[in-house]
């Protein structure tokens, strides 16, 4: 069993395990009722991501149990794979989380694994990992997690624009389909990717439509479920008239190798022999040659762009640019320190500065759980200062806590309400300036490429319409 990441990624990598020959069910994504299971069986006071994730798997358990199937049996014949990131919560809470509340529910020593960001494939709980993965499988699993990243922009890219309702989630499913069979049979992955483009080809926009970009910024888990866990906030903000501009796994890898190598540079300055403290450190150079590691570094910090940038230009992504981690970690510096970790670190600063500076996104939103010290310190104290500084930012943290959905989906509506105002008028200041009437201009879209679905004007602004505005109309 495997979960973790959004439902296109969970199933390319349910297809990558597959593909390795294992039998692989990718777990629903978490709802209310794994809520209650987790905190039902887990400690008190711990996040809702950890109730959410830990409560998902026992209940798929309780499930298998309650059908007939012999705890014995399940035990010996199943497992759970997951992602384990974005700071120590993940790394310690996690694991003794999993361990008692399945040992609590009864099924004690049933094994869990972790994919962790530094150490590869750890053991949670449990005896015998069961899997042997090899370099097949990860160069699968890659692709899964670029493919579903890609598949998602092009799906939040086009949905809001969608002239017939539904036309973008069933090219999303045949496309996911037709990734999904590559990976599983390790065959015709390109062909894939170019059927998946046939599909988002085919479906009719209305680019006229002006409604503000919004981007989901704030801790791994929270930002990326698309269920309970967050409120369906991406589906709510569309519902609401919003452009959803969601971070991507790959993007979280990226800070991962920057992480390494800034923090090699670091050490690669101390005196004597770095042996990395008592218990010993991933970045310990004692016996490591400096430049051996990072160029290896620099290479995965090269590669990994190059193939989202193949895979996009095969499904027809264009204009996407994945960040810049060295910006990103400069323009965040001031306010907050590179070296501070947890959570997504000075990212979501850096990340809520550029979308002021560039224009990126007309409105920024900051999820993380109830409680998530790491998330909560930037988002409620550090981005006060950002949003002082930078006064044109519309920013709203919002937290979760499994219940309270009306309070924030408010709060998501007035902050959104804000934002939808403030690009109305610059698009009809830009007709303006024109001299174009809204009928006329409307009719020109109507035939121009600007309309197509896979079209992606030049950038001038987060919002689509006024970008496609600039192009059609030549302000």
């Amino acid at each position: 069993m495997f979960a973790g990441l959004t439902a296109a990624h969970d199933f390319f990598i349910q297809s990558a395990f597959t593909g390795a020959g294992y039998n692989v069910i990718a777990l629903d994504i978490p709802d209310n009722k794994a809520l209650q299971v987790g905190r039902e069986y887990g400690n008190r006071g711990q996040c809702n991501p950890t109730y959410f994730t830990v409560g998902n798997l026992v209940k798929y358990l309780i499930g298998l149990r309650n059908s007939g199937i012999p705890k014995e049996e399940i035990i010996e014949k199943y497992l759970f794979a997951t992602i384990g990131s974005c700071g120590p919560c993940r790394f310690g809470t996690y694991v003794t989380e999993y361990r008692k509340a399945l040992r609590d529910a009864g099924f004690d020593g049933f094994r869990v694994i972790m994919f962790e960001q530094t150490k590869g494939i750890k053991q949670a709980a449990g005896g015998d990992q069961g899997l042997d993965l090899g370099l097949s499988f990860v160069l699968n699993m890659g692709k899964g997690i670029v493919a579903g990243d890609v598949i998602n922009a092009l799906a939040y890219r086009i949905r809001p624009y969608e002239v017939e309702p539904g036309a973008t989630d069933r090219a999303l499913q045949n496309s996911k389909n037709f990734i999904s069979e590559a990976l599983r049979s390790n065959s015709g992955f390109v062909k894939s990717l170019r059927k998946a483009k046939a599909e988002f080809s085919a479906i009719k926009v209305d680019r006229s439509k002006v409604k503000p970009k919004v981007s989901i910024i704030g801790e791994f888990w929270a930002m990326t479920t698309e269920g309970d866990g967050n409120y369906h906030l991406q589906r709510f903000l569309e519902q609401e008239g919003a452009e959803v501009e969601v971070q991507p796994v790959t993007a979280w890898v990226q800070y991962l190798l920057w992480q390494a190598r800034y923090d090699t540079l670091d050490r690669s300055g101390l005196r004597g022999v770095d042996k990395g403290g008592d218990g010993g450190s991933k970045f310990a150079l004692e016996g490591v040659s400096v430049r051996k590691r990072l160029a290896m570094i620099k290479l995965g910090e090269k590669a990994l762009p190059m193939m989202f940038k193949t895979v996009a230009r095969f499904m027809g992504l264009k204009g996407y640019k994945l960040s810049d981690m060295d910006k990103i970690a400069k323009v965040a510096h001031d306010y907050y320190d590179n070296n501070l970790r947890g959570g997504e670190g000075h990212m979501e600063v850096g990340k809520l500065i550029l979308n002021v500076k560039d224009k990126k996104s007309d409105m920024t939103i900051s999820v993380k759980p109830f409680g998530c010290m790491p998330s909560s310190g930037v988002s409620d104290g550090v981005q006060s200062i950002i949003t002082e500084r930078y006064p044109d930012a519309i920013f709203l943290p919002i937290e979760t806590s499994g219940d309270g959905a009306v309070n924030v989906q408010s709060r998501v509506q007035m902050q959104l309400f804000k934002a939808r105002k403030l690009v109305e008028a610059q698009a009809q200041a830009l007709l303006e300036k024109a001299k174009v009437d809204p009928d006329n201009f409307y009719k020109r879209l109507s035939t121009s490429r600007a309309n197509h679905p896979l079209h992606h004007s030049p950038h001038v602004s987060g919002c689509t319409a006024i970008n496609v505005i600039h192009e059609v109309a030549g302000v």
